[in-house]
């Protein structure tokens, strides 16, 4: 690709992360940003990544050929009108967010229908802003891009390209079926996550035995449960009709299976934990993408002071990074009582092979 112009508005995690992909990538690239933490700006302008910090949304905004909208949901409507004014028709317009239909109501009004590509990278990280962005942020996580029907399809393939170029896999829905189907993966799993959390703070003794008990099986599906309450808050109020739906179907069914459970129907129990069990197994592995690949491995070791610090120190020796590091108070789903976990594959295996050459019994965990 040839050398152009691409302008943020809004440069947290999100953003920052496709500006410092575009600036590895294509190191040509002109990037301009405008954000109201001016020590986002500051701090790209002093590793490189942008070249101008722009105080407002004006005239320099008129000569991109890309512009990113990534700045909370929320401002889309106030950034759009101040955008508007300088906008080129040949600019193409996109976003980050992980509703459509909103944004789609916004562009029409506003009509600009012809230059919008929405975009919904499903990717992210339990980390914000713009300190925290990294450039292989979206390195094999599917790039959902919504255009708008007035389009033009040559706009369409150069947005595609973009995102093949960051290093994701680009993948052009209409917004409303996008909607509907993140409302399945994404956000109905958040509202499920959270409903089991809180109905185990209210179910649990005074004592706290359940919280206190959790373990492997509890703690992986509701993880989720740590997000950002505002975040949640919003996308519930923004794809209202899908989640409804979905739960709606979700309720039916686990009164459906309540009702076979009451029965003793053995058969039909089999049934329903086997057909899950099947179809999680055939899905796909992308370790950025909405169902993350986690590499993890269990360390037997002994109770004594200093065994955690000396696997991580026979780690850091061979370089091997790691992501996380944690107890498992109890043998429910590993044997290992140390549970590390890493970015990739390889540094797992690695990790399992160093350790397995200094006599720790290890077991690995990829999910």
């Amino acid at each position: 690709m040839s050398s152009f112009t691409c302008g943020f508005i809004g440069l947290g995690l999100i953003g920052g992360s496709i500006a410092k992909a575009l600036h590895i990538k294509l190191p040509d690239t002109r990037i301009i940003a405008y954000d109201t933490n001016t020590a986002s700006l500051e701090l790209a302008l002093r590793e490189g990544i942008i070249q101008e910090a722009c105080s407002q949304i004006g005239e320099a905004f008129g000569d991109c050929d890309y512009i990113f909208l990534c700045a909370p949901v929320s401002h889309n409507d106030q950034n759009l009108l101040a955008l508007k004014e300088y906008l080129s028709p040949e600019t193409i317009l996109t976003d980050v967010g992980s509703v459509k239909t909103g944004i789609h109501k916004h562009i029409e009004a506003l009509g600009l229908n012809g230059q919008f590509i929405g975009g919904h990278p499903m990717t992210g990280s339990e980390r914000f802003g713009y300190a925290n962005s990294k450039a292989s942020l979206f390195e094999n996580a599917y790039y959902i891009l919504t255009p708008t029907r007035e389009v033009p399809t040559e706009k369409i393939s150069a947005c595609q390209t973009l995102v093949q170029t960051m290093g994701a896999i680009p993948l052009v829905l209409p917004y409303e079926q996008h909607d509907y189907v993140t409302a399945a993966i994404s956000h109905l799993p958040h509202v499920i996550a959270a409903s089991l959390v809180n109905l185990v703070k209210h179910a649990d003794s005074k004592e706290g035995i359940m919280k206190m008990i959790a373990a492997g099986g509890f703690k992986d599906i509701t993880r989720i449960a740590s997000s950002s309450p505002a975040m949640w808050q919003q996308i519930c109020l923004t794809n209202t009709k899908n989640i409804s739906s979905l739960l709606g179907q979700y309720i039916q069914d686990l009164t459906a299976f309540q009702e076979k459970l009451d029965a003793g129907k053995s058969d039909t129990l089999y049934q329903f934990f086997d057909e899950a069990r099947t179809y999680r197994e055939s899905f796909i592995s992308v370790s950025s993408g909405p169902i993350k690949t986690e590499y993890v491995i269990t360390v037997d070791i002994a109770d004594r002071p200093g065994s955690i610090a000396a696997i991580a120190s026979l780690l850091a020796g061979h370089n091997v990074s790691i992501k996380n590091i944690g107890i498992n108070h109890n043998r429910e789903l590993a044997e290992g009582a140390l549970r590390i976990e890493f970015y990739e594959d390889t540094a797992a295996d690695q990790a399992r092979r160093i350790l397995e050459e200094n006599e720790y019994s290890i077991h690995t965990k990829i999910i």
